[in-house]
């Protein structure tokens, strides 16, 4: 299979929207990490924490996919650009293998997210299996 020079191009929106949405990811859970009373810690704080160190982590490595996949991306253009197609083509493959590793890196950290949030909801003591149903 062959491919153009376009080809790539069209991937430089996806990529750059989507290491924006990460860099944003990455602020917010700064912010809330700068917001913590190192003097106030419970079990639930250190549960927290936790979770946050393993959500930046997971993000910094997020961001570095991402990056790799737009560089591999600009280098599948140049080497479409001086005709080498197939090389071209394989480093575009590669590109979206990045592009695919990092999805993946920001589904594992949205479930992580989600285990933050069960534990702050457990200071909360409501039995949510046996809510009344509207």
């Amino acid at each position: 299979m062959t491919i153009s020079l376009t080809t790539p191009a069209m991937l430089f929106p996806a990529v750059s929207l989507l290491l924006l949405a990460y860099t944003n990811r990455f602020v917010t859970l700064a912010s809330i990490i700068r917001n913590f009373d190192p003097e106030h810690s419970s079990e639930n704080t250190k549960q927290q924490i936790n979770n946050l160190r393993r959500r930046i982590y997971l993000i910094r490595r997020m961001q570095e996919a991402g990056v790799v996949s737009f560089f591999l991306c600009v280098v599948s253009m140049l080497a479409l650009y001086w005709q080498y197609v197939d090389l071209g083509g394989y480093i575009f493959a590669a590109s979206l293998g990045c592009l695919l590793y990092s999805l993946y890196l920001s589904v594992r950290e949205i479930n992580i997210s989600c285990d933050a949030l069960d534990v702050h909801l457990k200071n909360f003591k409501v039995d949510f299996k046996h809510r009344k149903k509207r």
